[in-house]
Order: C-alpha cells, then sequence, then structure tokens
C-alpha cells in the first residue's frame, strides 16, 4: 500500500489552517491553530513513516511488520499537544477573567520600541562615546554616578579615594 496523495494534501492544508491561526491575537484561535498544527503534522508523520502492516510481534515475517517508533512518537505528540493545549486553554479562561476577553494585548516595551524604529530615534540608553572622559567602549563610554563622584563605567582602577 502505497501513501495516499489525499492524506499528504490533508495535512498540509490542517497545517497551513493552524499557521494562519496561529498568527491570530485571540487565545482560542491561537489554541486552535496549535491543535490543527499538530494534527497535521502528526498525519504527515505517519503518512510519511510508510505503509501500514502487521503489529510488530515476534514470529511474524519482517517485510509486513508495521515499524512502531513513528507510532510512538506521534503518540508522544498527541499527549504533549493536550498538555500545551489544557495550559492555552487556562490561560484564555483566566484572561478572560480578568480583562473580559481573551486577546493578547501588546506590551508597552513593544509599543515604544516600534514607535522609535518608526520615528527612527536612537535609544535613550545609548550615549555617544566622549574620548576625554573614558576608555570604556562596553558602555558607550558614558559616566556612572558613584556617592557624588563620577568615575568611568566598568573601570575599576579609576576608583576615587574617600
Amino acid at each position: 500500500m502505497t501513501p495516499s496523495l489525499v492524506l499528504a494534501v490533508a495535512g498540509g492544508v490542517l497545517i497551513a489552517a493552524g499557521v494562519y491561526l496561529l498568527l491570530e491575537r485571540s487565545l482560542m484561535r491561537i489554541l486552535a491553530g496549535v491543535m490543527l498544527a499538530g494534527n497535521g503534522i502528526n498525519l504527515l508523520f505517519l503518512v510519511a513513516s510508510g505503509p501500514a502492516g502487521l503489529a510488530p510481534i515476534v514470529g511474524e515475517p519482517e517485510a509486513q511488520i508495521a515499524d512502531p517508533l513513528p507510532q510512538a512518537l506521534v503518540l508522544t505528540a498527541i499527549v504533549i499537544s493536550l498538555a500545551t493545549g489544557a495550559l492555552l486553554l487556562a490561560m484564555s479562561y483566566r484572561s478572560f477573567q480578568l480583562q473580559g476577553h481573551d486577546e493578547v494585548a501588546d506590551d508597552v516595551e513593544d509599543t515604544i520600541v516600534r514607535r522609535r524604529a518608526q520615528a527612527d530615534l536612537s535609544s535613550e540608553a545609548y550615549v555617544e562615546p566622549d574620548s576625554s572622559t573614558a576608555t570604556d567602549t562596553e558602555s558607550g563610554g558614558r559616566l556612572v554616578r558613584d556617592d557624588d563622584d563620577v568615575v568611568p563605567a566598568g573601570n575599576d582602577a579609576a576608583e576615587p579615594e574617600r
């Protein structure tokens, strides 16, 4: 028995639909995407593992025995996807309890970085190196205040006397 083209196409469609749903902002859609993609990968893995055969019992002809390894790997993948689904479902339920919806919000820091990139601004942490004050290249030459004494950042040899 040769692998069926219909099963391979069905696996590809499941993976494509799963990836599309993974790109959504709702946790329930992400959950559905994980489940669809996982089932599609399992289906493709079983299709690629070869034809179906007899159970691997001693005494059976070797040419007719099915390989048990892909079946064991798919069974393990099913258990892992069940645990992942339970985690996403719990996260979605908790998000709905706290916020009234299960959509993932933008992180504040990500929003700031995106706005800076759109405005083409440099980061506040970046300081132009100043050759007259410090030779430290790791911190960009900026100075760090240590008990009212200004010393180059990262330069342990230049500690002020007390």
